[in-house]
Formats: structure tokens, sequence, C-alpha cells
């Protein structure tokens, strides 16, 4: 299986080049750290990287695919319908001023604070080690963890923008937006282009994002696997 660009397959483009470091398997199947995540790739749909892929699987976990095609079914894994997600690219990126709020650097020792506000908002898949795949950047009040988003995966020329959240106590004040931006922005001072995935129901998710420069690039299919 051929890819026409590296974000129709980014799990396996990043677990094979910037975050390899991260990756369990080999040159027919890799999986991030389930540390650190929940994703897992195969070289292409022959069946020796099916059956891979598949012991990966059944070996370390319930794990999810992110590709732009479909795939056949694998021996010994059950697969969830997958579910349709939106990439989006930025472009001319704008930029947000805070308006009455900082933006603050998260580091490894906010990770407990990060995993709770992400099990509570659920912006996607967060384990233990997930805020340490790239910068995060937060909004505190009252000394409290409230908003966040950050990075995730990296392949070359392309960083991921993810885990944008927000309390649902603090929602309204443009947290999500700010912090958008100036994790998508510190990406492209690298010289790097950011992209992100939303769900195509988040209308209002999707809005904001192109209100900061990005659009839609593709439809993708997330799907889950577990052990049979």
């Amino acid at each position: 299986m051929t890819a026409d660009h590296p974000l129709d397959r980014p799990v396996w483009a990043s677990l094979t080049t910037r975050q390899s470091g991260l990756a369990l398997g080999n040159a027919r199947a890799v999986r991030l750290d389930p540390d650190y995540g929940v994703f897992v790739a195969a070289a292409d749909d022959s069946a020796p990287n099916l059956a891979a892929l598949g012991a990966l699987v059944r070996a370390e976990g319930e794990a999810g695919m992110v590709e732009a095609g479909d795939w056949p079914a694998i021996h010994g894994v059950i697969a969830q319908p997958p579910v349709t997600l939106c990439q989006m690219v930025a472009g001319d990126l704008k930029g947000v001023a805070p308006g009455g709020f900082d933006v603050v650097d998260l580091t490894a020792q906010d990770g407990s604070e990060m995993f709770d506000l992400a099990r509570l908002t659920q912006p996607g898949p967060f384990f233990g080690r997930t805020h340490r795949l790239g910068d995060f950047v937060g909004v505190r009040q009252g000394g409290r963890l409230v908003a966040m988003a950050g990075e995730r995966m990296k392949l070359p020329g392309f960083t991921e923008v993810s885990a944008v959240c927000t309390h649902p106590d603090h929602r309204g004040h443009g947290y999500a937006a700010a912090l958008t931006a100036v994790v998508s922005g510190r990406i492209e001072a690298r010289g790097e282009t950011p992209f992100l995935h939303v769900y195509p129901h988040n209308l209002g998710a999707i809005r904001l994002y192109e209100q900061l420069g990005y659009a839609i690039r593709r439809e993708m299919k997330f799907t889950l696997l577990s052990p049979a």
C-alpha cells in the first residue's frame, strides 16, 4: 500500500521517523508505546504485515489505526466500525492575542493535572505519558489547570496539534483558540506545518480552526482494534 502524501498515513510516517524511539515492533508493523498512546500501523496491507500488526495488538492490547484508506480484516483482532475524522492542515496562520489570561508552558510536573483534564473533557486518547510527546501549553485560573493544547504525532515536515480541551466550567473565554494558535505558531516557527484531526460533527471546532488558518485536507478513518 502506498500513500500519496505522508499525512495519508500519519501513524506509520511518525513511528518510523521522528518518533521511532517510542515505537514497538519492527519493519512490518509498529505501535506507539502504550504509555504514550494508542496508535498502531503496518507497512502495508500484505498478509505478513497484517499478521505482525495483529501480533502487536494481541501482545500490547487495544490500539487504533489512523488511515486514509480501507484496510482488510486482521486475523485474531476485532475491529470496531471506523470513525470518520477530518484532517485539517494549517495554511496562512492567524495569531490570537490572549484576552485577560496568560498562556503558560506546561512541563512533566503538570502531567497528573493534564491527564485529569483530558480524562474529564475527552479530547481524544490521552495516557500517562502522552504529555511527553511534544510541547504543551495551558491556562491556569486560581492555580488550577483549566485548558491546554499540545503536540502529538511528528513526521518529517509536520507536527500534529492535539489535546485541545477546556474544563466545562471555564468555556467561552477563548482559551482553545489562543492555545491552538500558540502551539501552531511554534510548530510553524520550527519550519514545520501544523495539522490536526477533528470529528466532522464538531462544527464549532472546525469553524474555530478555519478562523485560525486551517483548512480541511481530507477525511481520515480511525479504527479501534482489540485482541479477539
